[in-house]
C-alpha cells in the first residue's frame, strides 16, 4: 500500500496524490479508475471535461499593469492564477523595480496567459 499523509479534509494538492495513485496501478486498473472518472464527470451536472474559450476583452489605450493583469484574469478565467505567479509577479517586479514601461510588460503579460491556456489545451489532446 502507498503510505499517504492523514488528510484533513483541506488537502491543497489531490491532482498529485491522485496522479501517484494512478501511477502506483498496474494498467487494467489504470483503465477502471479513468471509465470511473469519466462516468462521474458525465453524472455530475454541470461538470464539463471542455475548457472554456478565454473571453478577450479590449486592452484599452494607456492600460495600466494592474488593470491589465485585471483584464487578463478576466479574460483567462480558466487558469490557475497560482501556476503563473512566478511569471507575472516577475514582470510586474520589472515594471516597479526596473521601470520597465508598462506596454512591454503588458505584451509580455499577454503571452504568459496565452501560453498557459495553449499548454492546457495541448496537454488535454
Amino acid at each position: 500500500m502507498i503510505p499517504m499523509p492523514a488528510s484533513s479534509g483541506a488537502d491543497k494538492k489531490p491532482e498529485k496524490r491522485l496522479v501517484k495513485l494512478f501511477k502506483a496501478l498496474p494498467e487494467a486498473e489504470r483503465q477502471t479508475l479513468l471509465q470511473f472518472a469519466e462516468f462521474l464527470v458525465e453524472r455530475s451536472e454541470g461538470a464539463s471535461l471542455e475548457l472554456p474559450e478565454p473571453k478577450p476583452m479590449p486592452r484599452p489605450e494607456n492600460e495600466s499593469v494592474i488593470k491589465a493583469m485585471r483584464r487578463l484574469s478576466a479574460t483567462y478565467h480558466m487558469l490557475d492564477k497560482s501556476k503563473m505567479l512566478n511569471e507575472t509577479s516577475s514582470l510586474m517586479a520589472e515594471h516597479v523595480m526596473q521601470g520597465r514601461p508598462a506596454i512591454e510588460v503588458i505584451d509580455e503579460l499577454e503571452l504568459v496567459f496565452e501560453r498557459h491556456y495553449r499548454r492546457i489545451i495541448d496537454d488535454s489532446e
